[in-house]
């Protein structure tokens, strides 16, 4: 599966697993209650839906471009770190605003939140490309003789 396709599916996939998971670590690191807590897990998740999909095309861009294939130990290290980086920009204000936190525990909120998704998001891609196959950008390129 490649393209369009293997994005929206890795997004649904993802961001289902990712609402049921922060929903309740949002509830029980808040003290709020689950369905408050399910609507930052909401918002989260189409903040996280909009950045996958930009996140995950420039990543790909990149990686076409690199002389080694393959998505190795470090190269999904470094994946699972920049994406969520990049979420923490605009998720700890959501968090401090919704669950009515200062922007200091809500960091400190979503640092618990980051372990968490460090580790989900290098298992989900690595069980990911397990299941569909690695993308064009990451396969060997066939040699001709």
């Amino acid at each position: 599966m490649q393209g369009l396709k293997r994005r929206i599916v890795y997004i649904t996939f993802y961001e289902l697993i990712a609402i049921v998971a922060a929903t309740a670590g949002l509830a029980l690191l808040s003290g709020s209650e689950v369905g408050h807590a399910g609507v930052a897990a909401i918002a989260a998740s189409a903040v996280a839906v909009v950045w996958n999909f930009v996140f995950n095309s420039l990543f790909e861009r990149w990686e076409a471009r690199q002389a080694q294939k393959g998505r190795g130990f470090w190269r999904r290290v470094a994946h699972a770190v920049a994406f969520e980086a990049g979420l923490v920009v605009t998720l700890v204000p959501l968090f401090a605003w919704w669950l009515e936190i200062s922007l200091w525990q809500a960091f400190v909120l979503d640092l618990g939140l980051i372990v968490f998704f460090l580790i989900y998001t290098f298992f989900f891609n690595l069980a990911f490309d397990k299941i569909f196959g690695l993308p064009a950008s990451a396969q060997q390129s066939p040699v001709l003789t």
